[in-house]
């Protein structure tokens, strides 16, 4: 079965018309529209601290602007997983390395990306960067209260 807007089984190459928030956007590729939550990474919530800078952050990476999307998984609420990059860069790796995201070792699986994903995390918050200019609670633990 071939999927409209996959280049491969692996790859989505379109347009970022929406981002939810710090680690959720849709993408718009060939008249299909896919919502992508980024692999790897886990962002505030919008109503917790930081929540709203995060989405801002990773607005001013993609919003508007042509990415491709390494699919990684398909979660339960039937989301791509992937990794976003805008030319060759990862914009994952990016939102931790600025601060606005978390390396989400319970989920970050892949040897190849994940080691970068917590060596970017532990930088940012070594210069506190972004969210970790404070104390912040895990979106994990914000989404349990």
């Amino acid at each position: 079965m071939v999927v409209p807007g996959l280049l491969s089984a692996d790859n989505i190459t379109g347009i970022v018309t929406w981002v939810v928030d710090g680690d959720t956007v849709h993408v718009a590729s060939d008249g299909t529209k896919y919502k992508i939550r980024l692999y790897g990474i886990d962002a505030p919530e919008t109503n917790q601290p930081y929540g709203k800078w995060s989405g801002k952050k990773l607005a001013s990476y993609v919003l508007n602007k042509e990415v491709t999307v390494e699919v990684v998984d398909i979660d339960r609420y039937k989301r791509h997983v992937g990794i976003i990059y805008k030319g060759d860069k990862d914009i994952n790796l990016m939102m931790v390395n600025a601060g606005y995201a978390w390396y989400y070792a319970k989920y970050c699986k892949r040897k190849d990306i994940c080691p970068a994903y917590l060596e970017a995390e532990e930088t940012a918050k070594t210069a506190r960067r972004g969210l970790w200019r404070s104390l912040p609670y895990h979106p994990e633990e914000w989404r349990k209260k």
